[in-house]
């Protein structure tokens, strides 16, 4: 650990800031997975319907990712990081005020479009803050924090949902709010970015999102995109629906789990997708980022495809972390990848379109997900996430090595 004797306060609060943002974030994000059950029955939903929400947010969250890449590249990381997280917290309470299915989608829409900005900004704002040297173990820390909200998520669900119901549930996403006071007054922003907004004033000119598709950028951009596609197919598709597959009755296609034992259950599968975000970084540090993501990769294929075969709760128990680990852990090298391709006065707009634009196309699989369990069962449809882990572990042999590259 004597590489944190090198890092500074200023390197600290930028990841922090990042990390706690996305924490919240994925804490406000799956508290839909975790009453989805609860939703269905309440306003007569289908699981089609179900998955369908789902997706939506996930659309909305692209564009939210573009617009706020570009955002931050205009006016800063740290101001689109604050905007962003205000926008998911507040249309996550929202969500509790709805008496129907169409006000719920409008919610989750808006929702959607601050969860995809938070991404692109408090990945800019680490990437550009930390040295090259420890850039991979930052981003897999701040990548971490989705897990702790996802667990976090698990919780408020278990605590709030038995004794107030689900609309409550949803209120409790409105805290996160309260994060942007602390950023206002203690982050900076990064050096490098500072130093480009000047320049470019001198100048006159700007970065444009059009650069990442000419010259060397076209194919690094087309394949980053390209594999984050598949791999947020393969991870929306899955873990958007494992709630559900624990908690729904087995003449439904589930396990019949209470609230209280599919929660622990989801807490347990954190506690593996953690550790998988952890070591994806530092592994990436060490291996290189293109032979980590592919280990990661292939590695998830086969454990869904055993999750999915389970017949019994002790083999799901025993699965769940490690697929949780490795089916999620490669998502801390994208961040690191796409700083260190593309130039500072692109790099949040860079990000916001590679990761979102894939989320975006990613965004048809909990419904369908959602769709093929209605006439085959949850367990079936999950192979095609495996398919799609598959698929994405191919295209990242067409990724660059970018390990120990300094940002320009």
């Amino acid at each position: 650990m004597t590489w944190l004797r090198e890092i500074t306060l200023r390197q600290k609060r930028a990841l922090f800031s990042a990390s706690m943002g996305w924490m919240l974030d994925a804490m406000d994000i799956m508290l839909y997975s975790m009453v989805l059950a609860h939703l269905m029955k309440a306003f007569a939903m289908s699981k089609s319907t179900g998955g369908l929400l789902a997706s939506l947010t996930l659309l909305s969250s692209a564009v939210g990712g573009i617009l706020f890449g570009i955002l931050a590249d205009r006016v800063g990381r740290v101001t689109a990081l604050m905007v962003s997280i205000l926008i998911y917290s507040i249309f996550t309470g929202a969500c509790g005020l709805s008496t129907a299915v169409w006000q719920l989608a409008v919610f989750r829409v808006l929702l959607g479009l601050g969860m995809g900005g938070e991404w692109a900004t408090g990945a800019a704002l680490v990437a550009e803050t930390w040295p090259s040297r420890h850039r991979g173990k930052a981003l897999g820390i701040m990548q971490s924090s989705w897990a702790v909200g996802y667990a976090l998520a698990a919780g408020v669900t278990a605590l709030v949902l038995p004794r107030f119901g689900w609309r409550a549930v949803f209120f409790v996403g409105v805290l996160p709010a309260l994060l942007t006071l602390w950023i206002r007054r203690r982050v900076e922003e990064p050096e490098i970015w500072r130093a480009h907004r000047a320049a470019a004033r001198e100048s006159g000119e700007r970065g444009r999102l059009s650069e990442i598709f000419r010259g060397p950028y076209l194919r690094p951009t087309l394949v980053a995109t390209l594999m984050n596609a598949g791999t947020m197919f393969a991870w929306w598709g899955l873990f958007t629906w494992i709630p559900s597959y624990l908690a729904l009755p087995p003449e439904e296609g589930g396990w019949g789990m209470s609230v209280v034992k599919s929660a622990t259950w989801i807490v347990i599968m954190q506690g593996g997708m953690w550790l998988g975000y952890i070591s994806f970084g530092f592994i990436s540090d060490r291996i290189g980022r293109k032979t980590t993501y592919i280990i990661y990769l292939f590695s998830a294929a086969g454990l869904v495809t055993a999750y999915s075969a389970a017949r019994s709760e002790t083999a799901l128990l025993v699965l769940g972390p490690f697929l949780a680990f490795f089916g999620t852990g490669y998502f801390s090298g994208f961040g690191a990848i796409t700083a260190e391709i593309f130039p500072t006065r692109v790099r949040a707009s860079a990000q916001g379109f590679t990761y979102n634009i894939g989320r975006g196309l990613s965004a048809l699989a909990p419904f369908t997900i959602g769709a093929l369990a209605r006439s085959h069962g949850l367990s079936f449809a999950f192979y095609l996430t495996a398919a799609f882990f598959l698929f994405s572990a191919g295209v990242a042999f067409a990724l660059p090595e970018t390990k120990g590259r300094e940002l320009t």
